[in-house]
């Protein structure tokens, strides 16, 4: 147990007695009076976490803060948030993982103890993001693809496998466990949790941050958390808490209850859309009003993991009944509800519904007013009705070049349940069963263009679609399961059916994914992909039997028999009745200890050979993991005044997967030459995220995307830029070489929301690597600016009304910036000069987007990792 030092001497102690044990808590109620049930339930649980956790004055500074933040419902001031844990998978867990490796390195060339660097905080890693879609439609896909798995990564799951020996705290739950965020639901989540402090024993909150954007979702059962980027998770592994503004909360009230027909996607998505309406950029989002009442915590749980989707840190539903409910029904013990309960009333963090608290501002949403809805082609806040899909495409595409004679115009070609987000609520897999079972009934099939998948979010989904007789009639619509993990949501879903592969590559058809996940960017899916759409697993089985995802559901059958009788979707959808009947009789609180207790049983990971040493041995010659040159003690401040010239300009909406790419690695590519130029296969080459490991893989495979377009040089291959001063095309990794070879600084401008999407750090190092100093953007999304600034990189806001394309810079202009060091602070201007190529000169003021003094002074010390050296160093001197 984490012990904390001294502050908590001067409180009042208070105390609750539950079977013969006392505990100490903090006391909101006794401390703040009637004014605590003003502030949103996230302020509380902030101001709970500051008292515990800070010493005078900083204690006093910070519950002033709080109570302040009430008067206008917005703050500047900082506060600081110490987490009792982290959460990351293992495509994010690699890279810092690496960094920890490769500073144990550092640290002991300097002559220092290489074992002294250890996180201080417990850390779970879910290896959940290298699962592919390889098999499907047999019911041995899951043993298959997990066997196809262990093999592709197995080097890079020996590091893991070393990483909990040699660091403390560090637990790793293997392959075929389930999702990161549906295990931390079911399994790791304590809502309250026991601390030993001083040598009393505490109850407090739960809190947790996690390397995955999605971490949210385990707001849907009242526990604080939410997504950082993989160096921010680094400070805080070491002891560093998160510094932040007090944050704006948007509260969303909801009244009603959701009708017939509908699920907790269908409110998932037009929350997206209410919210990404009213520009929410990093604000906390919190959920009040009696129609939370309504809801399960399987669907607040989907809300709540959707918050990056509609740009926000938190989703967050409070602990109430239902939270105690769902904590019986995954087989908690009685002991542990009892605490919950009582530390949440007891404390003033109890949801009351008929509790309005003061919020920034307010958006109200009728969950009567709630329709089936699917979301894209593109972004997952662009809400359509689901009758509306084949306008939405006509809109993006047109017509295809060439009219298939065997496809329809926009087929399906990937149709996955799939994700955390929809997989984890056994209502949403009952649903889509129950859609299966009258499709099998009256003889519908899924063509073969269709490539299907189930990939549940955790294996105690066989027992209860076993239990509740579904799992044959998911087989025989084409949805057998495929594992536990994310596959097709991260992009790993494997090849596509033959005859889709020929229709791409003629420019016969628009193939289309439908898909249960949280995002649908173009490429994101799978590299050929660029339209989708996210809906309710029940839809996904619909659109997988038409076959076309342009077809009107709500007027044309979803097929039609060999008799000539039409089915329609009415004809397949499940009451809520038939639904909530199947989950009383198919779950059972018992199945999810006991099938994550077996899938942690995995023989293949068990048996893994790793290294024992307190220092990781690096293989020259592994194409996985390589020693990353900037865990080093020679790092420098990237700040100053300099002049440089654009290695790249970008419009609105680059995500990190068009940064950072995670799909497969295609196998005519540049980044494939120089694998195979190392000896790998051209044909097995697995992911971009595989690779995490290998800074010179990561490097040049920055902007990989066939959608990203540069507008230095529009009409370049993939991943090419126009080097300016020779005025060559060239890929972007040798441009950047180019310009370091002659001592050139580089910079990157951007349109608005740069950055959105997952919380990947390597879109932040990639462009380290590539010598970028500072991105000026219009806006950024929250986890990649703190992301940038992890990597000493100065992020900078456009002035209203400038952008990339305003601006039109060309290759061969520079860009004078002006940020010495010390005249850097919380959201300063920065005064920016465009010398143009023909002589003439303009100037503008950007932003900082920095918020915090810890955010300066990392950059100032050249970012996350030079930071945790230096004090790492600063220790042992002093203990010396």
């Amino acid at each position: 147990m984490k012990a904390n030092p001294s502050p908590l001497a001067a409180l009042p102690p208070t105390f609750l007695e539950l079977d013969d044990e006392s505990y100490r808590f903090v006391d909101l109620p006794g401390m703040f009076g009637d004014v605590l049930t003003r502030l949103p339930v996230v302020l509380r649980l902030l101001l709970e976490n500051a008292v515990r956790n800070l010493d005078d004055p900083e204690r006093d500074a910070a519950v002033a803060d709080v109570l302040g933040w009430l008067e206008h419902g917005t703050s500047e001031a900082e506060i600081a948030f110490q987490p009792s844990r982290v959460l990351m998978h293992d495509t994010t867990s690699t890279p810092a993982l690496v960094d920890i490796a490769a500073m144990r390195d550092a640290l002991a060339e300097a002559g220092v103890d290489p074992s002294v660097l250890n996180p201080a905080l417990r850390v779970d890693v879910s290896v959940d993001h290298s699962l592919a879609v390889e098999h499907t439609r047999r019911n041995d896909a899951a043993p298959l693809n997990l066997d196809i798995e262990m093999r592709r990564n197995a080097e890079r799951y020996r590091f893991l496998r070393w990483a909990s020996k040699a660091l403390d705290g560090v637990h790793i739950n293997p392959p075929g466990t389930g999702i990161m965020h549906t295990i931390n639901l079911e399994q790791l989540a304590t809502v309250a949790t026991r601390q030993t402090i001083n040598g009393q024993t505490w109850l407090v909150p739960d809190t947790l941050i996690g390397t995955d954007s999605h971490t949210p979702m385990i707001n849907g059962i009242g526990v604080l958390g939410w997504g950082v980027g993989g160096l921010e998770a680094q400070t805080v592994m070491f002891g560093m808490p998160v510094m932040q503004r007090i944050p704006d909360v948007v509260g969303v009230k909801l009244t009603g209850q959701l009708p017939a027909g509908t699920s907790a996607t269908d409110l998932a998505l037009r929350v997206t859309k209410a919210l990404r309406d009213i520009g929410v950029s990093g604000e906390f989002v919190e959920y009040f009003g009696p129609g939370v009442s309504t809801l399960t915590a399987g669907e607040r749980a989907v809300v709540a993991n959707m918050a990056p989707e509609y740009g926000a840190t938190t989703g967050y539903f409070p602990v109430d009944d239902t939270t105690l409910d769902y904590l019986r029904a995954t087989g908690r013990t009685e002991a542990l509800i009892e605490c919950v309960e009582a530390l949440y009333r007891r404390a003033g963090l109890w949801f009351d519904p008929q509790n309005t608290p003061h919020y920034t501002r307010v958006v109200d949403i009728d969950l009567g007013s709630i329709e089936l809805h699917v979301a894209g082609p593109r972004r997952p806040q662009d809400l359509l009705p689901y009758s509306k899909t084949g306008d939405a495409l006509r809109n993006v595409t047109g017509q295809p070049e060439h009219v298939s004679e065997t496809l329809p115009e926009w087929p399906v070609a990937i149709a996955a349940i799939t994700s955390c987000t929809n997989t984890s609520d056994p209502a949403q897999l009952i649903a889509a069963g129950l859609v299966a079972r009258r499709a099998r009934a009256l003889g519908l099939r899924v063509a073969d263009w269709v490539k299907t998948s189930l990939a549940p979010g955790s294996p105690a989904a066989v027992d209860y679609l076993q239990r509740a007789g579904l799992s044959d009639d998911l087989a025989a619509v084409g949805f057998d399961i495929v594992g536990f993990g994310c596959t097709t949501c991260i992009g790993n879903s494997g090849h596509l059916a033959s005859t889709m592969a020929q229709a791409i590559a003629e420019k016969s058809a628009s193939p289309v994914a439908v898909l249960s996940g949280n995002r649908n960017f173009p490429g994101r899916v799978h590299p050929d992909l660029s339209l989708g759409f996210i809906m309710s697993p029940p839809l996904v089985i619909a659109y997988a039997l038409a076959g076309s995802a342009a077809v009107d559901l709500s007027k044309s059958p979803v097929q039609t028999r060999a008799d000539g009788t039409a089915v329609y979707l009415k004809d397949l959808w499940p009451t809520r009745e038939e639904i909530d009947a199947l989950v009383a009789s198919g779950t059972r609180s018992t199945d999810f200890r006991s099938a994550f207790a077996i899938a942690s049983c995995n023989p293949a990971w068990s048996n893994l050979d790793a290294p024992q040493s307190a220092r990781f041995p690096w293989d020259p010659t592994s194409t996985a993991l390589r020693r990353p040159p900037f865990a080093s003690l020679d790092a420098r401040t990237q700040l100053g005044n300099y002049r440089a010239y654009p290695l790249l300009a970008l419009g609105d909406d680059v995500t990190t997967d068009h940064i950072s790419p995670a799909s497969a690695i295609p196998t005519q590519s540049y980044v494939a030459d120089y694998l195979v130029a190392k000896g790998d296969d051209r044909n097995d080459l697995n992911v971009f995220a595989s690779r995490r490991g290998n800074w010179e893989v990561m490097v040049r495979a920055a902007f990989y995307s066939k959608t990203l377009v540069n507008l230095l040089a529009p009409d370049a291959p993939v991943a090419h830029t126009r080097h300016g001063p020779s005025g060559d095309v060239m890929p972007i990794f040798e441009a950047a070489q180019r310009y370091a070879a002659h001592g050139d600084p580089v910079v990157l401008l951007a349109g608005a929301r740069y950055g959105t999407g997952s919380s990947r750090d390597w879109a932040a190092k990639g462009q380290r690597l590539l010598g970028i100093r500072a991105v000026i953007a219009v806006s950024f999304e929250r986890i990649h600016r703190s992301n940038l600034i992890g990597m000493g990189i100065l992020p900078l806001r456009f002035p209203a009304g400038l952008d990339p394309v305003v601006l039109a810079v060309q290759p061969n202009d520079t860009i004078h910036i002006a940020a010495e060091a010390e005249a850097i602070s919380p959201r300063c201007a920065v005064e920016v000069r465009i010398e143009r190529a023909d002589g003439r000169s303009e100037t503008f003021t950007a932003t900082a987007a920095v918020e915090t003094r810890l955010e300066i002074a990392l950059l100032r010390q050249g970012g996350v990792i030079p930071s945790i050296l230096q004090r790492t160093l600063a220790r042992q001197s002093g203990g010396a």
